[in-house]
């Protein structure tokens, strides 16, 4: 019984700290993109930004990654022979990966709170697809164990980083078009007027 309330809070917490980490580095695009504005607009955006990012990764996301930990822990405690399995080992290396992401993260929020985040929001863009791509071999492994079928999921992450990747990039050049249409279309109502 116990390793069932484990399994199902393990899984609660899985969705609310995936919840977290998609949407904070979203918020991070938001906050580095709010730079482009005027004031007072760029101000109360970033103000706006810096204190939804703090609620969401200590309300939401740091919580949902405690309750995921804990209940994994309280996993092995009910299926302690599981540690000896190999894909364990990988699953728990990628793990380590996602903490690392999610601290990552954490910085970089301190970083856009004091106005020293160096990263574009294209280059926040991609980093926002690093928990898609862990996620994806996370769940694999843990339905396939030592079964996962390596050379179709290979390539199918590698298929999904590139199509990240391109889909990326042409979301970024669509924006900037659109923006320099904009930008245009702006000049040209001021010189119509006058």
């Amino acid at each position: 019984m116990a390793y069932s309330w484990f399994k199902a809070f393990h899984l609660i917490g899985i969705v609310v700290w995936f919840a977290g980490l998609f949407y904070l580095v979203r918020l991070f695009i938001y906050h580095v993109e709010a730079n482009q504005e005027t004031e007072p607009a760029k101000t109360i955006l970033k103000n706006q930004y810096q204190i939804m990012e703090k609620r969401l990764y200590h309300i939401i996301t740091t919580p949902g990654m405690l309750v995921t930990v804990a209940m994994a822990i309280g996993l092995l405690t009910t299926e302690p022979d599981v540690l000896k399995q190999g894909w364990l080992h990988i699953k728990l290396l990628f793990v380590a990966l996602l903490l690392g992401y999610h601290f990552y993260c954490g910085r970089l929020m301190k970083q856009l709170a004091i106005d020293e985040c160096r990263w574009s929001g294209q280059q926040l863009r991609a980093l926002n697809e690093a928990p898609t791509v862990l996620l994806l071999v996370i769940v694999l492994l843990a339905v396939f164990k030592d079964n996962l079928p390596t050379d179709i999921t290979a390539w199918g992450v590698f298929g999904l980083i590139i199509l990240m990747a391109v889909t990326i990039q042409l979301y970024a050049k669509k924006r900037r078009r659109d923006q320099e249409k904009m930008r245009g279309q702006i000049t040209q109502v001021p010189q119509e007027q006058s």
